[in-house]
């Protein structure tokens, strides 16, 4: 049984951490939010330790270790900016970590981290589940066994509204999450590199603080694609419920279908890392390099391959 922490544990992701650490057989010694709405830890690890303030974490885990009941991985599920420092804490003290996505803003952070696992010997393990889904496996399968210069077309839509706390919460600044397209679509690049290769050509043609879209080359596709939390750049046939949203990955005339069969994804991900299998820094690379240029570069106007729906934004 392995002994875990978790960072960040107010969030919308933790439950699915808490979750998996539960399925997975090991056990939750302390957790951390300076929000204190974390009733969900009760159906999961009722006797784990919780703080608001960083510091008393910080002394409970130096505690743990003087005791001889040292740490085995940290779970960070803090807001994307924190990412970098929960994680060089926990490597500092030689405690592996698993940190949801992104798992950090830019490359100059991902390279440090190499330097942190080298000098205290402990290991990132990154939250990037959509390689386990059955769906993204086949897909991958189909275009590594298609002729090789075959090049795909592909058309990426995600639209999820979302309210105006959205803006005025640490997600609506772009130097804490990133921006739209890293916040809400960092995982999809992370999708593309894994099935198409790696990038090649990266344009961007609308950015603002709801939507962002631009053009994609990778060495197996050509991807246009769309990212918005704007209800207004619905469609009719958006999915009804907690909040409305609409996405669509076209592949040439076909759909992809991946819309089930997330529900294990977490514990799945936590198997392959406990087994020593889990996705590392370098795996992260291809992802984080595609939203900081999307978040830095000049856009391209008058783009010859765009999105159908950037006409929408565009007036």
């Amino acid at each position: 049984m392995k002994k875990f922490a978790l960072i960040g544990a107010g969030g919308y992701i933790a439950p699915r951490h808490l979750k998996a650490i539960k399925e997975t057989g090991n056990d939750l010694l302390v957790a951390m939010d300076i929000n204190d709405s974390v009733g969900i830890m009760d159906s999961h690890f009722p006797d784990a330790e919780f703080f608001t303030e960083f510091e008393q974490f910080e002394a409970f885990v130096e505690d743990q270790k003087i005791l001889g009941n040292k740490l085995d991985y940290v779970a960070i599920c803090s807001p994307n900016y924190l990412h970098a420092p929960h994680m060089k804490y926990a490597l500092k003290n030689g405690i592996d970590v698993i940190c949801e996505k992104p798992l950090v803003l830019n490359i100059k952070d991902l390279d440090m981290l190499k330097h942190y696992e080298e000098q205290f010997g402990a290991k990132v393990n990154s939250i990037l589940q959509l390689r386990l889904h059955p769906s993204i496996i086949a897909l991958r399968d189909k275009v590594q066994n298609a002729p090789a210069d075959q090049v795909f077309d592909v058309e990426l839509t995600y639209m999820t509204s979302r309210g105006k706390w959205y803006l005025k919460s640490w997600k609506g600044v772009d130097d804490k999450s990133g921006g739209v397209a890293t916040n809400i679509g960092v995982h999809f690049y992370d999708m593309l590199h894994f099935i198409f290769g790696k990038v090649t050509k990266n344009e961007v043609h609308y950015r603002d603080e709801k939507t962002s879209a631009g053009y994609l080359e990778y060495e197996k596709a050509r991807v246009r694609w769309f990212l918005s939390i704007d209800a207004n750049n619905l469609p009719d046939n958006a999915v009804q419920g907690e909040k409305l949203t609409y996405r669509s990955i076209r592949i040439g005339d076909e759909e992809l279908e991946f819309s089930g069969g997330f529900t294990d994804l977490h514990t799945q991900s936590y198997q392959r890392i406990l087994s020593g299998q889990g996705y590392g820094v370098e795996e992260n690379r291809a992802a984080i390099e595609t939203v900081e240029v999307i978040r830095t570069a000049p856009l391209t106007l008058n783009p010859k391959a765009s999105h159908p729906l950037l006409a929408k934004v565009i007036k």
